[in-house]
């Protein structure tokens, strides 16, 4: 196995879906991720059934709940840590879509870095805690703009 891929926990087999921890679906299918250049398998992904779906989309309805009541500089927050674990594998980030993309590795890195821009862009933005007021035809009236996540 390539180091790239043990760098970033890569198996031979990996599950395809998660519901903040990644689990094994319920159906037994699989799709194979190609090396363009041979063919050769770089690995597998185990798929979600029916049940794994259901059982995704109730946890994330769940979690958003908690999520939109987060103040936006602690989302930008989490966001941040993203950016950071990009940052951290970004060689073996590159290496990997190169890998499967058929791009060359600067490419590949270039991919990543681009995830780590709009990660501090979005981070800079969790921080302009800002909406538009506006006049109102109507009396006794209020318009404003105020973002939710």
């Amino acid at each position: 196995m390539k180091d790239f891929l043990k760098e970033l926990g890569i198996q031979e087999v990996n599950s395809g879906v998660s519901d903040g921890q990644f689990f094994d679906p319920a159906g037994d299918q699989e799709i194979d991720s190609l090396d363009p250049a041979t063919g050769e398998v770089i690995a597998r992904v185990k798929i979600a059934a029916l049940p794994d779906y259901e059982r995704v989309v109730a946890t994330a309805s769940e979690a958003f709940t908690a999520w939109r009541n987060q103040p936006a500089p602690a989302r930008g927050e989490v966001v941040r840590c993203l950016g950071n674990a990009f940052r951290e594998h970004k060689k073996a980030l590159g290496a990997l879509i190169a890998h499967e993309m058929g791009k060359i590795r600067s490419e590949g890195e270039g991919e990543v870095q681009e995830m780590i821009d709009i990660a501090d862009f979005a981070v800079g933005l969790s921080r302009q805690l800002y909406g538009k007021t506006m006049h109102s035809e109507r009396p006794g009236h209020r318009m404003y703009e105020q973002w939710h996540p």
